[in-house]
């Protein structure tokens, strides 16, 4: 058992810390520290050291009919939970290259990638990932991962937290309830219970009219609570949704309260989709993945995707910098398709010229980008150069369509941009 391997420190490897509290700082935080809006933006780049996402919510299903992979392409994509990234295997691209400004998440990725790599059979596989509740989880990490794991990434997993727990335990304490974001949804599940609503039961239904029903008498009535509603007013009552104060403030300013806002989202979170084609709703209402052999999975899960993702992970890496610096030290003309999650929400119109100016400098004739948006239009017109900007097509009507298709539910808008040359 891992119990056996020698005492380590209880902080996050130096390494792997690196530079991320200065690149963090650029990144979050625009105001002096003693202002408001300046401790919000302390206090949000402080846990976003952390682990937030044990599984990314943007839809690779989405993503990959956006981007239109080819085998051979070039991939550069923000990491997160990194389900994403490895789900663009099943595409046979070339090469992936993640890049995250959280070594938390560098960390989380080197082990997901090391066991897609490396562990032997989808049985172990998915008891590690899909269930994530399980002892025998511990010993496959210590045949079958930590020789294949860098040094850095070995201290991170082995030291302890504040708890007196090894990182490493999460795998078999249920998993998908760690991380910020799975302790934000915990929260919310405590908070329904106290108005005596169970969100688990929405799982219990059987047809979309189910559901539909289930959030109209059960989940609506939530958002109108006092409490709920001065909740959500308060910036830090989101950050475990890993919306930073910026993004808070481009949904508070679209016109609608924040509470109605999330109450929209949650809608078709619940609702949008049939249960058995949404593990997002999975893990929003079950704080899991289903236990049925035909639930819900990410593509990297798939029992039916398990050799072609194993047979390529060698072709997946994750670095620990910012999306710019990477892309400024890689070769013009690089680059195939380009996966920016929601990072723009946080950006300075000097970031945004920054990082488009080296998305366009990387950029392969006919590549492709895709990102999110907390409010539903794209962030660049009038804010990124034009002469950078116009070299780009947007595809607006098919950015829609797509839209309305993510599970996820939880972003206002999908945007698919495409290099003229």
């Amino acid at each position: 058992m891992i119990e056996t391997i020698a005492p380590t420190a209880t902080s996050p490897a130096p390494a792997l810390k690196g530079g991320v509290g200065k690149r963090l700082n650029r990144a979050v935080r625009r105001n002096p520290l003693l202002s408001p809006s300046g401790m919000s933006e302390y206090v949000f780049s402080r846990l976003f050291r952390n682990l937030v996402y044990a599984q990314i919510w943007e839809d690779p299903d989405v993503d990959m009919a956006a981007l239109r992979i080819e085998p051979g392409n070039s991939i550069v994509t923000i990491a997160s939970g990194g389900c994403n990234a490895l789900s663009y295997l099943v595409a046979d691209p070339a090469r992936i290259e993640a890049v995250d400004l959280n070594p938390a998440h560098v960390a989380f990725n080197r082990l997901k990638f090391a066991a897609a790599a490396h562990l032997p059979d989808y049985e172990t596989f998915y008891r590690f990932y899909g269930q994530g509740d399980d002892k025998r989880n511990l010993d496959a990490y210590r045949l079958y991962l930590r020789p294949h794991l860098d040094e850095e990434t070995r201290d991170y997993w082995e030291s302890r937290t504040v708890t007196g727990r090894r990182r490493i335990s999460i795998f078999h304490r249920r998993l998908y309830r760690h991380g910020l974001l799975g302790g934000f949804i915990g929260l919310g599940h405590k908070m329904a219970r106290l108005y005596g609503a169970d969100p688990r039961d929405l799982l219990q239904a059987r047809t979309i009219e189910d559901q539909k029903r289930f959030f109209d008498e059960t989940l609506a009535p939530l958002f109108e609570k006092r409490l709920i509603r001065w909740a959500t007013t308060r910036k830090t009552s989101l950050f475990g949704l890993g919306i930073p104060p910026q993004q808070y403030e481009a949904l508070s300013g679209a016109g609608s309260d924040m509470a109605t806002i999330l109450r929209q989202r949650v809608e078709k979170l619940a609702c949008g989709f049939p249960l058995s084609e949404n593990y997002f709703a999975w893990q929003a209402f079950g704080r899991g993945y289903g236990s049925d052999e035909f639930a819900p999975l990410p593509p990297y899960l798939s029992r039916q995707n398990f050799e072609a993702i194993r047979s390529r992970a060698s072709r997946i890496s994750i670095t620990n910098t910012s999306l710019t610096e990477f892309l400024a030290a890689k070769a013009p003309q690089t680059v195939d398709r380009f996966i920016l999650l929601d990072a723009q929400d946080w950006m300075t119109d000097a970031q945004l010229n920054g990082l488009w100016t080296e998305i366009t400098r990387t950029a392969a004739p006919g590549a492709r980008v895709v990102f999110r948006t907390a409010p539903a239009e794209s962030l660049l017109p009038g804010r990124v150069d034009e002469t950078i900007l116009g070299r780009w097509t947007y595809h607006e009507t098919e950015s829609r369509a797509l839209h309305d298709k993510d599970r996820s539910s939880i972003y206002g808008g999908f945007h698919l941009y495409e290099f003229k040359g």
